[in-house]
């Protein structure tokens, strides 16, 4: 009677071990990040906490993760500041006289060709702001590219500074949301070409929304 109680304990434990496995082999990398409640959260907000949602889920996705093999074991997720309306300003956008085109680096040493579409003016942290905006030559999409670099770089968020999609074409009055401002994907992994921020997109301010740096890159 031992004997079989002993074979069937085997067997529990080999199942057991069988199913834990296969569970295993099914999951991402990590479990999905916890969720917030968008009842919870001021409509103006809600969006921020999708977008933020749904990069996790890319990110976390094997199929769609830029990360480096070493970075997928460690991922739990993105790091992002606490939304806030604060950063959600209403500029003036002026379109640009004249067709500017300007040869824009990337962090391969590759170029870039964009044309400078226009400029933004607004107010934020009690100063005025200008940041110039840049559509792809010959682009057939409705992207416009808006980079920025802010006194958060190095530090609390990416070096190299962060980016901001709009959609063309841009009316007198656009909504800038800092809190959707972004990494480069080299901010993630080096085998990425990303354009870098021209000097005339820098904010002589702290930018404290949108996603942080990734420390995961540094270790």
């Amino acid at each position: 009677m031992l004997r079989y109680s002993a074979h069937i304990l085997i067997s529990l434990l080999s199942l057991s071990l069988w199913f834990s496995v296969v569970s295993c082999q099914e999951k991402r990398y990590h479990a999905e990040v916890a969720r917030v409640n968008l009842d919870t959260v001021p409509e103006h907000l809600q969006t921020v906490y999708e977008w933020q949602r749904n990069k996790n889920e890319y990110f976390l996705d094997p199929s769609t993760s830029p990360l480096r093999a070493k970075e997928k074991k460690k991922f739990d997720g993105l790091e992002f500041f606490i939304p806030t309306s604060d950063y959600q300003v209403k500029a003036l956008f002026r379109e640009a006289l004249k067709i500017d085109t300007i040869q824009m680096k990337t962090t391969t040493g590759s170029v870039t060709n964009e044309i400078v579409y226009g400029n933004l003016f607004f107010q934020l942290n009690d100063r005025c702001h200008v940041l110039p905006v840049y559509r792809e030559v010959d682009a057939l999409d409705d992207y416009v590219f808006l980079p920025f670099t802010d006194l958060t770089n190095g530090d609390l968020t990416y070096g190299g500074g962060r980016y901001i999609d709009l959609i063309f074409p841009l009316k007198d009055s656009v909504l800038i949301d800092f809190n959707k401002a972004y990494n480069p994907y080299c901010a993630y992994n080096p085998k990425y070409s990303c354009p870098l921020v021209p000097s005339a997109n820098h904010l002589e301010t702290a930018i404290l929304a949108g996603e942080k740096s990734f420390d995961l890159f540094y270790k």
